[in-house]
């Protein structure tokens, strides 16, 4: 389980796509040309992720998700959609796939969607032995603006919906998606009061962003503000509440996704578009400051 699975039809596009992920110390990438060389090869060897285009002859992308998800829960699964494919990205990421990426900003974007959902799965998951026992838990943090903090806590959170039943493995991956994305807008464009362009340019590592995100972490008044995060858990359900300090924002301006499918091809709000793919409820407060999520256990058979 040291490898990553690209999967599509076109060489071009398979060989391009796995270039961007090579040369990682954890992982190698290896090929499949359509959905059943893919499924074949998993029931051999499971990977870390799967990297699949939607549009294949033989056995297409929704297939393919619907089938690992069936099958192998805990592999997570990373869609590229092309241009004009909206709406079955839509569909991919209803069946399970856990991130997607334009075709037009795989150069962008691949890897750093890859690295996010690695992260998010690399956590121990212990103590199984005691989970059938929780019944109820409630959890409390208060952060400091320093995003190294929100994988161990999205980890924390994940593990406690995990344990209580809310999530698989597989929903687990796209719960960490979510809150991971929220918890780094809660302090970017939150407390630290970023714009867009500058978040984006401080997810790309460019030194003068770095600047500017350390020059507000240490000036009035970004750096007595927190993230406040509270999780109720139960077995029926999972609900987080993640509040900012900042000044909020126009609430009317976040994009449904699920009436408008072009806002998966926008190069803004991609964060607050998974959620609301993957969150059974996402409200905000009048301030815009607030944010609660929530995600509901699947009904029994």
């Amino acid at each position: 389980m040291n490898f990553v699975l690209v999967v599509d039809d076109s060489l071009v596009d398979r060989t391009l796509a796995g270039r961007l992920l090579e040369g990682h110390a954890e992982f190698h990438v290896e090929y499949a040309s359509n959905g059943i060389e893919a499924l074949e090869l998993l029931e051999a060897r499971l990977p870390l992720a799967v990297v699949t285009d939607i549009q294949m002859p033989e056995m297409d992308g929704l297939q393919l998700v619907a089938a690992i998800r069936r099958r192998y829960p805990a592999v997570p699964m990373i869609v590229m959609t092309a241009h004009g494919s909206e709406e079955i990205a839509l569909q991919a990421l209803s069946l399970g796939a856990a991130d997607y990426v334009p075709k037009t900003q795989l150069a962008a974007e691949l890897r750093k969607s890859l690295d996010t959902v690695l992260a998010l799965t690399a956590g121990d998951r212990g103590h199984q032995r005691l989970w059938h026992c929780l019944r109820y838990e409630e959890l409390q943090y208060e952060l400091e603006n320093d995003v190294k903090l929100i994988p161990p806590l999205v980890d924390e959170l994940q593990q406690a919906a995990s344990q209580l039943g809310v999530v698989n493995p597989s929903e687990g991956v796209r719960l960490a998606k979510c809150l991971f994305e929220v918890l780094r807008n809660a302090i970017y464009h939150g407390n630290l009061e970023l714009s867009a362009a500058q978040a984006a340019r401080v997810k790309d590592a460019a030194p003068e962003a770095a600047e500017l995100v350390a020059a507000r972490g240490s000036s009035a008044p970004y750096r007595d503000r927190r993230v406040h995060v509270r999780a109720v858990l139960s077995r029926q359900e999972a609900r987080f509440t993640i509040q900012d300090e900042g000044p909020g924002f126009d609430v009317s301006t976040v994009p449904n996704v699920k009436q408008n499918p072009a806002h998966l091809s926008g190069t803004g709000g991609r964060g607050l578009v998974l959620t609301h793919m993957f969150m059974d409820e996402v409200s905000f407060n009048p301030a815009g400051n607030e944010v609660t999520l929530v995600k509901r256990a699947a009904a029994s058979a």
